[in-house]
């Protein structure tokens, strides 16, 4: 009785505090923990920011150096006096400067390596966008493939419960003496085989699963499980685009072109730069110092008054004329002109490359909405036959091999249909992303 007591009791607490549900992620979490998690962003990240202070140092550039100076020096040995007599004459002197400088002109060198830095500043944020939206890309990837599974598995478990549902008919015939036994093991051994398929479907989408999270970058996924809506859904929101309309786009608005143009801006700016020494360069530069210097036997003054009156001070120009430096001007210039010449042929293969990619969504993706298409028609026909063969089969004009073969090819067309359908999806995502 108290046994019967505490069943009871846990019973009822279940339907009053039920378990906390699992959450399921749906895809813009996974992206968003993705991106969040990612290592590879990290590090971009910080690449970026190196950028940015390499940009800021080149415009602190402009600003006049400043500079302070303190000095002592001490000196030991013998020297002869007047008298020419030798003596010993240690000595010290403290010496301040203070001085700085600001370069007047210099072929705008300075000003072309601020707009270089800005424009490699611009060029790793574009590869930052890159890396971001190849993370999408494969979290969308593996997000379909898991859906596509769920889809499969689900396929495999109703297929199971019609057979079952199947067997329970036909027991109940071969008990009544109206169908004979060895019909009943065949219904079995098909049972047993699709139970194996289930059991396969399952162990796909499990792995699928980890995928996706190891791609997330997650660090608890034993439990891990997604959710979205249907297949149809994520297909009506998409919009279709024709591969000329998504290139033209993606020419203005993909990360890894504004990065190449980025990038050849910036060699064009080191090619300015290397021209630049072939100028003069002019700065200006101001100093002031004063010092203290004692000498044993000798009357050396007060410190204050000697810093007063060993003060000095300066004002000058620097003109600097380049002569001949060794073909150095020369090689630097030459070789920034082959940067840009490089730069422009990777432009060049990344443009045919993005055309390439677009290209192949584009045709994949008008091929598996007609595979999905055949495949939706492909379903209606096979549960007719599937039906047809279940009647024959009731009546005894048809045996269980050909019932049996209407419902596998029942159950892979439905397969067939799924593959379709999330590929469908997957291209019009691609299309998506390939555009933005």
């Amino acid at each position: 009785m108290y046994i019967r007591t505490i069943i009871i009791a846990l019973f009822i607490s279940t339907l009053l505090f039920p378990a906390k549900a699992q959450h399921k992620y749906t895809l813009q979490e996974c992206i968003g923990i993705a991106l969040e998690n990612n290592r590879n962003i990290k590090q971009q990240e910080l690449s970026r920011q190196q950028r940015e202070i390499a940009y800021g140092q080149a415009r602190a550039d402009l600003l006049p150096n400043l500079n302070a100076s303190a000095g002592q020096n001490f000196v030991f040995g013998r020297s002869i006096g007047l008298d020419n007599v030798y003596q010993n004459t240690n000595s010290s002197q403290t010496s301040f400067n203070l001085g700085g400088d600001i370069t007047l002109f210099d072929g705008l060198r300075m000003k072309h390596n601020i707009d270089a830095r800005k424009a490699d500043m611009y060029a790793s944020e574009a590869d930052l966008a890159k890396m971001r939206d190849d993370v999408v890309m494969s979290v969308s990837t593996a997000f379909l493939q898991a859906l596509l599974n769920q889809e499969l598995l689900q396929i495999a478990e109703n297929q199971i419960e019609t057979s079952r549902a199947n067997l329970q008919r036909r027991s109940e015939l071969v008990k009544s003496g109206k169908m004979a036994q060895g019909e009943l093991y065949e219904l079995e051994a098909q049972v047993a085989k699709e139970e194996l398929n289930r059991v396969q479907a399952e162990s796909n989408l499990k792995l699928a699963l980890l995928d996706l999270a190891q791609i997330m970058e997650l660090e608890e996924f034993n439990h891990f499980n997604i959710t979205a809506p249907p297949a149809e859904t994520l297909i009506n929101e998409a919009t279709f685009l024709r591969s000329e309309a998504v290139y033209e786009s993606a020419l203005v608005n993909r990360p890894e072109i504004r990065g190449m143009r980025y990038r050849l801006e910036s060699s064009e700016k080191e090619l300015l730069m290397a021209k630049a020494q072939y100028y003069p360069s002019l700065s200006f530069g101001a100093n002031i110092g004063s010092g203290y210097y004692k000498m044993s036997g000798r009357d050396n003054g007060s410190f204050g008054s000697q810093l007063r009156n060993n003060r000095s001070s300066s004002l000058g120009f620097n003109l600097r004329i380049p002569i001949f430096n060794r073909f150095q001007v020369r090689n630097s210039v030459h070789s920034a002109e082959l940067a840009i010449t490089n730069t422009q042929l990777e432009m060049d293969k990344a443009k045919v490359e993005l055309r390439k990619r677009i290209e192949q969504a584009y045709y994949n993706a008008t091929g598996a909405k007609s595979r999905w298409d055949a495949a939706l028609k492909s379903i209606e026909a096979s549960r007719e036959a599937y039906r047809f063969a279940e009647e024959k089969y009731e009546s005894g004009r048809a045996n269980s091999y050909e019932l049996f073969l209407a419902k596998n090819n029942l159950t892979q067309v439905l397969g067939e249909e799924a593959q379709a359908k999330y590929e469908y999806a997957f291209r019009l995502k691609i299309l998506e992303l390939l555009r933005d």
